[in-house]
C-alpha cells in the first residue's frame, strides 16, 4: 500500500463509518481522568492521612476531582496507590 496517496487515504479515511458515542466520550474524559489519577497519587505520596482518605473511598476522590469514578479509572488508581506500598 505504499502508493497511497495523500488524497486516496483521505477517502479510505472519509469512508469510514463514525466512531460509537463511547468512543468519543471516553477520548474527551481520559486526560482529564488521567490528570485527575495522577494529582491523587502525588497528594497520597505526599501525606499519608490523604492517601487513607482516597483508599477508603476511591469513587468519592474521583468524583471530588470532577471524574465518574467509571470502573477502569478505579483500577487505575488502585494500581498506581498499590505501587506507593512497595
Amino acid at each position: 500500500m505504499t502508493d497511497c496517496t495523500e488524497e486516496r487515504l483521505a477517502d479510505l479515511i472519509g469512508a469510514l463509518p463514525p466512531p460509537p458515542e463511547g468512543w468519543i466520550a471516553s477520548a474527551v474524559e481520559l486526560p482529564r481522568a488521567r490528570a485527575a489519577i495522577d494529582e491523587l497519587v502525588v497528594r497520597a505520596r505526599a501525606d499519608h492521612e490523604a492517601r487513607q482518605a482516597i483508599l477508603a473511598n476511591l469513587e468519592q476522590a474521583l468524583r471530588g476531582e470532577g471524574v465518574e469514578p467509571r470502573p477502569q479509572l478505579l483500577k487505575r488508581l488502585r494500581v498506581q496507590l498499590s505501587r506507593l506500598e512497595k
